[in-house]
């Protein structure tokens, strides 16, 4: 299997309470959404349209997933939406200048090198029961995209999920924002080394190598956490647990800064900087660390940063394909309150 090249080429390439964003701040990315969307329905045919889209207050906008969706007998993808596989050239573009529109540089980078990783499940696997297919990466639309009325959109497939609420031009929602990778780190090939994900983690081993035994003995955790609740309308996580970042030292801090800017740095920087100014306002006894088991390259391990108003959830305690150990990295953004413009 093949990447295409328009896929190819974008790899290489490539204070408001509650639900609403700062709507002055996010006109810019609400424009280039609108504009990219605008332009990506109005190149689909009838059938492609009818695929595509759906009412606003359908209960597919709120049917997120980031695992393979597929009928094992007929080895369809059961995913809704129009995938990257059915599209022309012109019509691929103009998609994935809606992942672009969606995301910051380097989290277009990410999303782009996500789905590639496919290919490289497709020739680790062979003939595996999961289809391994670097274009089954689907878009939804959500009412009309136009300058007045609610609509949203989506882009998802295996390991990627990017969910926008919008009102007119203006982002009232910007999560359930998904990004994993498998393999997290390329241990072969012309791209051997490669980390799509890098600082999720880098940032993590900083701060959680960082701390004293007696912060280690409450951040740590007996259990993995589980996976973020896919379907889900809101986070399902109980009270915080772990190390509240008020008994963190200034340089703990600052790592623990570094590494929720890593997660908002995916997005374009208007959102990235209102995501980002909406956490670090919260009170220093508000916000809690934890992890499990030994975050050594290889090991196994989860964590979760849990303030008032967001939660961040990275798990990498799984094998890739291959079978090399706690190579397969799981991590999303959410809202606690406001996901979906909920």
């Amino acid at each position: 299997m093949k990447l295409t090249k328009t896929l190819f080429a974008v790899v290489v390439l490539a204070s408001v309470a509650g639900v609403a964003l700062v709507a002055q701040q996010l006109a810019a990315p609400g424009a280039g959404m609108l504009a990219a969307a605008q332009k990506f329905v109005g190149g689909l045919s009838d059938d492609q349209k009818a695929q595509t889209t759906f009412a606003f207050d359908d209960k597919e906008r709120t049917n997120w997933n980031f695992v393979p969706l597929q009928d094992n007998k007929t080895r369809k993808s059961t995913r809704k939406g129009l995938p990257l596989e059915t599209m022309s050239s012109a019509q691929k573009a103009a998609a994935l200048n809606l992942v672009k529109a969606g995301t910051s540089e380097k989290g277009n980078v990410a999303a782009t090198t996500i789905m590639s990783l496919e290919a490289i499940l497709f020739e680790q696997e062979k003939k595996g029961a999961m289809i391994r297919n670097a274009e089954w990466y689907f878009f939804t639309v959500f009412g009309t995209p136009s300058k007045t009325g609610k609509w949203g959109w989506r882009v998802e497939g295996h390991h990627l999920s990017l969910n926008f609420t919008m009102d007119g031009d203006q982002v009232v929602a910007s999560t359930p924002t998904f990004f994993g990778a498998n393999p997290a780190e390329i241990k072969g090939g012309p791209r051997k080394g490669f980390r799509t994900l890098a600082p999720a983690e880098d940032y993590a081993r900083e701060l959680f190598e960082s701390l004293t035994e007696d912060q280690k003995q409450t951040a740590h955790q007996p259990k993995h956490f589980g996976e973020p609740g896919q379907k889900t309308l809101t986070p399902n996580l109980g009270k915080p647990v772990g190390l509240a970042a008020a008994k963190l030292n200034e340089a703990q801090r600052g790592a623990l800064m570094k590494l929720l800017r890593s997660y908002t740095d995916r997005m374009p920087a208007a959102i990235g900087a209102v995501e980002f100014k909406l956490a670090k306002e919260a009170k220093l006894d508000e916000i809690f660390v934890a992890y499990t088991g030994d975050t050594t390259p290889g090991k196994g391990y989860t964590y979760r940063v849990h303030g008032p108003t967001f939660v961040v959830e990275f798990l990498n305690a799984q094998p890739d394909s291959a079978g090399n150990p706690a190579n397969h990295i799981h991590s999303a953004w959410r809202r606690i309150k406001g996901d979906f413009g909920l």
